[in-house]
């Protein structure tokens, strides 16, 4: 066969097998046996190989994968994804029913979907082709796992049609079908391997499995539910995701519009019985108004949109035996007690734990060694205690008292008052809280030293070749080559070998010394100082600017700085008036770790903005975040939805309507971007 002939043929069977694969994994309504594509795609592989100046990474042929990524690289997501408000009654539903009345004068409508209980997946394509997938991570940042979500067949590489938008983001969840779950962990048991505990644990661990091949081999799924671009066909969630099946996208047909509240209840108690008929798994129903115009009329919270809410299933309750109970102590030396229980199936898994949270908990349960309990599934993800099953009690059982000594240090515990929390004072010598200030320290919204999770910062402590945070910065080459060490799973019984390599040694000598850059809010965050979170430590370090302000800083003066309040205030005090503690910060500042503002953060910040309030909209000559950072550099607050109490509007290229409207209805200024230089320079 010529070249010419090879590639019309490649191009053929290309269309073809993708046409084929949408109506079998989109439409699931197949119209070739499996074997017969299975023998258009061996043809297809076969001309490929002979003929590989016409490879197409976006080939029906790259699904069977093969590729081998060796690390996951973190991107930061364009748009925050953010989690949904969650309820759990009819009374709460109402509540948000007549929240979004107040706000939205003309009549509305929702669109109901179900909650699928998978992995969220952000995926970008450009120019109609599948350019980027990343995981949902911490809403802000995720992980790039492109190469595995090609594998996943019912996922486009190239859309249908040609009136897509240049470049857009669709948003989905990744499922494992009960029946491959059932597949693969009668392979594990098999192969002698514990099995995955449901479906959406197994989803979550072959994305971020290396070798794209086995990931090709789970056969996972993916329902598509959020479109985000400036120029979507509709103005309304509904449509566009009707034109998104248009395009190819896998969107479910149980979406429905429905136009009151008494529709989402019936919608909602349709399914909390139907939902036992589906091949996958659902964990309630979200709830989104459907107009654009309205949602931004509602606006959003810190974390979660107003105009969407996620209805949840009333989670499966069993009874289990309380085998004993163990006290865990955290990096601020609060314990925590946890129960052990005779294994028990809940919600599709086993469970062994379960938080008991605090002192209070146990007292309120009347709890007694020995006791039956009924167990719970908060959200459906975290085992908790609700009750004593008291029918079940038989007069031998005894009283539990909550212990007076830390487990690990055997030191005499504290409570404040007005705190539920019992804690362990012995803060620089309790190995449990030593451990979780270091782990805290290189964690990555702090220090973010790459390459010392997974049980790593462990082991060099039980070495003793670190004892705090500042030894990080002694360790060696020959500290750490050869070390190894056994990590168990208490949850699980696996046992995992920690091992450092001469690339593992490589890459932690490199993290160490890379985090001497990070900024100093993040180094003010990293310390661990109670109550000192990501925003307060950036309030902090923007008003003090380097850390000797900050340790001279009286009471006064702290509680005078915005979200700075008494008990912040009386824990940085008291953190600073350890001498151990600020001995630590001297060691850090001798190794070059930063405690002060760079030049240009400190020559751009001021205070000329304090008690002003900002909502920006558009689109800047500058990155929205940087535009925000800069607000809150020169002390003023950005705020996520407008409201009488707003100061300025800032707006770029294409503001949101409804924000102007609004802005003009309560009198808000409202600004261009010149404007917000020209007020930084002259107030």
């Amino acid at each position: 066969m010529d070249k010419d002939t090879a590639y019309k043929k490649i191009l053929s069977l290309r269309k073809l097998l993708e046409e084929h694969n949408h109506k079998y994994y989109v439409l699931a309504q197949p119209v070739i046996s499996d074997y017969d594509f299975d023998v258009l795609m061996n043809e297809l592989i076969a001309l490929e190989n002979a003929n590989p100046e016409y490879f197409d990474p976006y080939s029906p042929s790259q699904r069977v994968g093969g590729a081998v990524t060796k690390e996951f690289k973190t991107i930061r997501h364009k748009f925050a994804m953010l989690s949904l408000g969650n309820t759990y009654s009819t009374e709460e539903l109402a509540a948000f029913d007549q929240r979004t009345r107040k706000v939205l004068e003309n009549q509305f409508s929702y669109v109901c979907e179900l909650k699928f209980d998978g992995v969220a997946i952000s995926i970008t394509y450009v120019n109609g082709k599948l350019d980027k997938a990343v995981t949902r991570g911490d809403g802000v940042f995720g992980d790039d796992v492109t190469t595995n979500i090609k594998t996943i067949r019912s996922i486009p590489l190239n859309l249908k049609g040609n009136d897509f938008p240049d470049e857009m983001e669709i948003r989905g969840e990744i499922i494992m079908p009960r029946k491959s779950f059932e597949k693969l962990n009668h392979l594990k048991l098999i192969e002698n391997e514990a099995p995955f505990a449901n479906p959406r644990n197994a989803a979550a661990g072959s994305l971020k499995l290396q070798n794209s091949k086995l990931v090709a081999q789970r056969k996972l799924d993916c329902f598509f539910y959020y479109l985000l671009c400036p120029s979507l066909p509709y103005n309304n969630h509904y449509d566009n995701l009707r034109k998104a099946k248009d395009w190819g996208f896998k969107v479910s047909d149980f979406m429905v519009k429905c136009e009151s509240l008494n529709d989402v209840i019936d919608y909602i108690n349709y399914w909390n019985t139907e939902r036992y008929n589906l091949d996958f798994d659902i964990d309630g129903i979200v709830i989104k108004v459907n107009d654009f115009k309205q949602q931004e009329l509602l606006g959003f919270t810190a974390k979660s949109p107003r105009w969407a809410i996620s209805y949840k299933f009333k989670a499966e309750r069993v009874s289990t035996k309380l085998l004993s109970i163990d006290y865990q102590v955290g990096r601020t030396g609060a314990i925590t007690p946890v129960a052990n229980l005779e294994a028990v199936q809940l919600s599709g898994s086993v469970v062994k734990r379960a938080s008991l949270h605090n002192a209070d908990i146990i007292e309120n349960l009347d709890l007694r060694d020995g006791d039956y309990v009924f167990v719970e599934k908060g959200g459906e993800i975290i085992p908790k205690i609700i009750s004593v099953d008291i029918e079940k009690r038989n007069g031998t059982e005894t009283k539990v008292f909550f212990i007076k000594h830390c487990p690990e240090c055997g030191t005499k515990l504290v409570k404040t008052e007005g705190e539920v929390q019992f804690y362990c004072p012995n803060e620089f010598h309790c190995p449990p809280q030593i451990k979780g200030k270091i782990e805290h320290f290189i964690s990555r919204k702090a220090m973010d030293i790459t390459g010392l999770g997974e049980g790593k910062t462990e082991l060099l402590y039980n070495k003793k070749l670190i004892s705090n945070i500042a030894d990080l910065y002694d360790l060696g080459y020959h500290d750490l080559y050869g070390l190894e060490n056994e990590i168990s799973d208490k949850d699980n019984g696996k046992i995992r070998i920690i091992k450092f390599h001469e690339k593992t040694v490589k890459n932690i000598l490199e993290g160490i010394e890379n985090s001497k850059k990070t900024s100093f809010e993040r180094v003010l965050y990293a310390l661990g100082i109670r109550y000192v979170g990501e925003t307060v430590a950036k309030k902090l370090a923007f008003h003090f600017e380097n850390i000797e302000n900050l340790m001279q800083a009286s009471f006064e003066e702290l509680i005078a700085v915005e979200e700075i309040g008494e008990k912040i205030a009386q824990s940085i005090l008291s953190f600073f008036s350890d001498t151990y503690n600020v001995d630590i910060i001297n060691k850090l500042k001798a190794k070059g770790v930063k405690f002060q503002l760079d030049k240009s953060e400190a020559t751009d910040s001021s205070k000329v903005l304090n008690g002003l309030s900002f909502i920006v909209s558009g689109i800047f000559s500058i990155e929205r975040d940087d535009l925000k950072t800069l607000i809150e550099k020169n002390g003023g607050k950005n705020v996520s939805s407008i409201s009488s109490k707003t100061d300025y509007l800032i707006t770029g290229d294409n503001p949101g309507a409804s924000k102007v409207l609004k802005a003009q209805n309560l009198n808000v200024k409202i600004i261009s971007e010149d404007d917000f230089y020209k007020l930084l320079n002259n107030l």
